[in-house]
């Protein structure tokens, strides 16, 4: 008697945990768990009392806030915008038509080649007319309806303008290259250009006014046969046009038509 309380007492918790573990494991596999489910919701349903409960309206206040912050940051967006393209718009020609318009669409398959803008002919453009943004040369309008038009942009691959370097007069036929730089092809074989050096429209232009900038040249080629070629940075923001002016045709006298479209 005396042995087994001595055993009782050595082993006796151990073996009233071994019994309750064997027996939860047996009950939790006959009732696959409901009982710890329910032992569970039983813990935690005093402390639900104190938790608040999610209101519709809250998260319908919250996502009309949310609606209205974002269309600050738009209307501020389209603010500065403006007030870039009126300085800019200030800068033109007092006796030049200046028509503003924005860019309403533009294609992913064509995202250099062309754009899309809410002016058409119901407010005076035509065929043929200047489009230009901050930075310079945009592009040329090739098709109108009433109330939209689309530009051919000079980064499309079948855009040529005549153009030369502003420093030294060196002329050359600026091709798109259906990307944020262009391609210069020069008529000389060594002409007098450099890296940084500017680019704008020349006389040659039958399509375009003298003078406007394009870019700058970011590299040069020299060894290029028949004639040096350079690499020109477009200086509009061709890749996330916004705001542009249109203009009439220019008034340029024809010296030499250089200067094709396709």
């Amino acid at each position: 008697m005396f042995t087994a309380r001595r055993w009782w007492e050595r082993f006796g918790l151990q073996l009233g945990v071994l019994v309750l573990v064997v027996g939860g494991t047996f009950l939790v596999r006959e009732t696959q768990g409901e009982l710890l489910v329910e032992l569970h919701q039983a813990i935690i349903r005093p402390f639900e009392v104190f938790q608040s409960k999610p209101n519709p309206e809250v998260y319908l206040k919250d996502a009309k806030v949310k609606e209205l912050q974002a269309k600050i940051v738009e209307l501020e967006s389209q603010n500065k915008n403006l007030k870039a393209l009126l300085k800019y718009v200030e800068k033109e020609p007092k006796n030049v038509p200046t028509i503003p318009a924005r860019v309403i669409g533009r294609s992913a398959d064509n995202w250099w080649q062309q754009v899309t803008l809410n002016r058409g002919s119901l407010r005076g453009i035509k065929e043929g007319y200047i489009v230009k943004a901050e930075g310079g040369l945009v592009g040329l309008i090739e098709n109108v309806t009433p109330h939209t038009s689309r530009v051919l942009l000079v980064s499309d691959m079948n855009s040529k303008v005549g153009v030369n370097i502003s420093r030294t007069g060196a002329k050359g036929i600026l091709k798109g290259d259906g990307s944020a730089d262009a391609v210069l092809e020069f008529y000389e074989k060594v002409p007098n250009a450099k890296p940084g050096d500017v680019v704008s429209t020349s006389t040659y232009s039958s399509k375009f006014p003298s003078g406007i900038a394009i870019g700058k040249i970011k590299s040069l080629d020299l060894k290029r046969l028949p004639a040096s070629v350079a690499i020109v940075e477009l200086f509009p923001p061709i890749r996330s046009l916004d705001w542009v002016t249109v203009n009439p045709k220019p008034t340029n006298p024809v010296i030499k038509n250089k200067d094709t479209k396709k």
